[in-house]
């Protein structure tokens, strides 16, 4: 049996978005398309900062006060690093509390310029989930071949123990 077909039978690498299964060899354009990636993150989050600032001009505009400018700067601030934070963080591992989780994405959404900036920064290093997958692929592969080779031929055709 070759390797194709041995990994066919084996665990499949799981597929990341905008990637596919072509970081686990790296192929297929993969660093173009990580920095291409990186770039559109930036450039999104770039853009994201445009708009924010437009509407932190119309609070100027309606004149609602200094308080209000400063609770909506510092909202988006701290939803914005708890956002890069958590983003980051599902890069490097699964959630412990998928419910928490879950919890966190209207925190998320509104903090969406950090999880952009993560996002890219992540770009920078490895596709956004590599470490991770590769970790459980290897793994499961690992435990793939353990299997396979404590198998000792058909069972039926094994001696049975002696009976006294």
């Amino acid at each position: 049996m070759s390797d194709e077909e041995q990994t066919k039978t084996g665990p499949q690498p799981e597929e990341i978005r905008f990637f596919g299964t072509t970081w686990v060899d790296h192929s297929g354009h993969y660093a173009l398309r990580r920095a291409g990636l990186a770039a559109g993150a930036l450039a999104a989050a770039v853009a994201a900062c445009f708009v924010l600032r437009f509407a932190y001009e119309g609070l100027q505009i309606a004149d609602v006060g200094g308080i209000v400018n400063t609770l909506v700067v510092l909202m988006f601030a701290i939803c914005s690093a708890i956002a890069f934070a958590k983003t980051w963080e599902g890069f490097v591992r699964r959630p412990a509390d998928p419910a928490r989780e879950e919890s966190l994405r209207s925190l998320k959404a509104i903090g969406f310029i950090g999880a952009l900036l993560a996002y890219a920064a992540r770009c920078l290093v490895e596709a956004p989930g590599e470490k991770l997958h590769r970790t459980e692929h290897e793994t499961a592969v690992a435990q793939y071949e353990k299997r396979r080779n404590t198998r000792t031929g058909n069972p039926a055709t094994r001696k049975k123990p002696k009976r006294k």
